[in-house]
């Protein structure tokens, strides 16, 4: 049996779950499959350590990498003596070409127009489930190197998401994670995901991924304010605060968006993922943004410090020295877990529906942790909020 190590985002994490059903049947023996991230070069850099560790301690294993930077960089993984086999993106889940022998399968991804559908019958050691909904990105972002490693936007036809949808519920997930590289592409979202609700009732939670706020539509922040079924929690792409810098970025969004965004949505936890010290970023754009922090209550942040990625425009740009890029990413995380520890206080008292992950912990509607004693894995259990510990709600069970 193979075993499955996962780098990067929560569609990774989709994919790896198919890997691991792809290796049986592909007969892998002693195996071991990196499934990589390239969103940053710390990512890439990462894997490879964690390549040449378990090379270390399991001699004999056969090393399979793919994924993102096997897509993107498939040469330097192949020239690593520790490897076996790299396959791109487009041939990690044949199980086929999983069981080949050709040391490198990398093939260009800008050629696909179609995205066959992957039903997951459960997702081993979790109590959420994840539905693909797309593939894929058409945006050109400066510092983005994703659209090279997946390939242009692909949609997942509506009755294929309903039918994994309703075979996870059947399987008794409570809560659905809609996920994708840009699951705004999809088409209407707000229409989607209305038209899953509608034909799948038995979700009793449902989630987003990572969200363009130039795709937050009229009609999606109406199912937030009127559909208790879709979480109160919405993770933007948002990348800066500063007009400037997202002009550069090529980003659709501008800062007066963000605040639209918020005010129509004052109840919705808001996150965002974050570049700190991308080139050209002044010392003001700074500042712009790590106000924006605290004015829109963006209390799950994902900082990253500008990584340069070869192949993409902002590559070739100047980049800020590496103490600053440091020092503003460090402020901007900072920022973010102040705004986090004030929402956490404001919940003293009250009463969440948490989703029991493991006995004593689970995560509340706007996906703050909970920590009590007792609850039912993959159940809704009612806590009353006692007080903040650390970076945890504490409680008690109330049902």
């Amino acid at each position: 049996m193979a075993d499955i190590v996962t780098f990067g985002c929560r569609l990774n994490g989709f994919e790896s779950e198919i890997l691991k059903d792809r290796a049986a049947q592909a007969g892998l023996q002693d195996a071991v499959i990196f499934n990589t991230c390239a969103v940053t070069a710390e990512a890439e850099r990462q894997a490879r350590q964690a390549i040449r560790k378990l090379k270390r301690e399991r001699p004999n294993a056969r090393i399979i990498v793919t994924g993102c930077a096997a897509q993107v960089n498939g040469q330097r993984f192949a020239d690593m003596p520790e490897v076996d086999r790299v396959l791109g993106n487009a041939a990690k889940l044949d199980a086929g070409l999983l069981a080949g022998g050709e040391r490198l399968v990398v093939t260009d991804l800008h050629e696909l127009t179609e995205l066959a559908p992957h039903l997951v019958e459960g997702f081993e050691g979790r109590t959420r489930a994840f539905v693909q909904i797309q593939q894929g990105c058409d945006h050109g972002c400066t510092f983005c190197i994703i659209p090279k490693a997946r390939g242009p936007s692909r949609p997942v036809a509506l009755e294929d998401i309903v039918a994994q949808a309703r075979k996870l519920v059947e399987a008794g997930y409570i809560e659905i994670v809609l996920t994708g590289v840009d699951i705004a592409s999809w088409g209407a979202l707000d229409q989607l995901i209305a038209k899953l609700l509608a034909a799948v009732p038995g979700i009793m939670r449902l989630r987003l991924s990572s969200l363009d706020p130039a795709e937050v539509s009229p009609g999606l922040i109406d199912l937030f304010k009127s559909e208790g079924r879709l979480m109160p929690h919405l993770h933007l792409s948002v990348q800066s605060g500063a007009d400037p810098v997202l002009k550069r970025m090529a980003r659709r969004h501008r800062q007066a968006d963000l605040e639209a965004i918020r005010q129509a949505l004052p109840d919705v936890a808001l996150g965002a993922d974050l570049i700190a010290g991308f080139p050209g970023e002044t010392g003001p754009d700074h500042l712009t943004t790590l106000s924006l922090i605290g004015r829109l209550g963006l209390a799950h942040l994902h900082v990253f410090p500008y990584s340069a990625r070869p192949g993409t425009p902002a590559a070739n740009w100047q980049r800020l020295p590496g103490d600053v890029v440091k020092e503003r990413a460090a402020q901007l995380r900072a920022a973010g877990e102040s705004v986090r520890q004030r929402m956490m206080q404001g919940l003293a008292g009250g009463e969440v529906q948490v989703l029991t992950e493991e006995p004593g912990r689970g995560y509340s509607p706007h996906y703050l942790p909970v920590c009590y004693e007792g609850g039912r894995p993959g159940r809704l259990d009612t806590v009353r909020i006692d007080g903040v510990q650390s970076n945890s709600l504490r409680g008690h069970l109330v049902s």
